[in-house]
């Protein structure tokens, strides 16, 4: 798996600075700067302290199983705000190197809340996965199907990936946070149910 975060301190020197510290006991991979700088913390084949109490696809304990990158930006409590261009790039350009030396199929290339959702926001709704799935990162549907029925929608999230034992709006939310960024309410409208099964179909296809 291939997990992504934002750091959530208020500069990238205090969230480095926290993930250099053996007391404070997380880690991660790598920590991607605000102007493209690539900091590598943890080598890829060691296990680093990223996910915490997580799940996806019927796995948990994701930490021993996934490559994680840190994007420095604020995040939600401190000014959570857009991801500059250069620092984009170089997210994709490192997922495409990570990509290339595992075989992590696109389907497993998630967020932080997207494998912890009652707990987690990141990398939030401002993060641009579709143009890192345009660049070969993630998945991105190019069209979405007729809305299904909304007792379905339980069941093509846990398709896609997600835990089914929280609270279905949590779980929308997350959703939305990553493949509907224009809206985090947690309401499964029509448009929302339209790409859930359009990624659920990716997803399905071995995507």
């Amino acid at each position: 798996m291939l997990i992504l975060h934002y750091t959530g301190m208020r500069t990238g020197a205090e969230a480095i600075a926290r993930l250099r510290d053996p007391m404070a006991k997380v880690s991660s991979h790598y920590v991607v700067e605000e102007d493209g700088r690539i900091h590598r913390l943890v080598p890829e084949d060691r296990r680093a302290a990223h996910a915490g109490v997580s799940h996806w696809r019927g796995q948990t304990a994701l930490n021993g199983r996934s490559v994680g990158i840190e994007i420095v930006n604020p995040g939600h409590e401190w000014g959570y705000r857009n991801f500059p261009a250069l620092q984009m790039a170089a997210v994709c350009d490192l997922c495409l190197d990570i990509l290339a030396r595992h075989p992590i199929p696109p389907r497993n290339v998630v967020g932080h809340s997207d494998v912890a959702p009652d707990r987690k926001q990141d990398p939030g709704e401002l993060f641009d996965w579709e143009g890192l799935a345009a660049n070969g990162v993630g998945l991105w549907p190019k069209s979405d199907p007729p809305a299904p029925p909304a007792e379905a929608v339980l069941g093509l999230l846990g398709s896609i990936g997600y835990r089914t034992d929280l609270p279905l709006p949590v779980l929308v939310t997350a959703f939305q946070r990553h493949w509907l960024p224009r809206r985090t309410d947690g309401i499964a409208d029509g448009e929302t149910r339209a790409r859930i099964a359009a990624v659920a179909a990716l997803c399905a296809a071995g995507a």
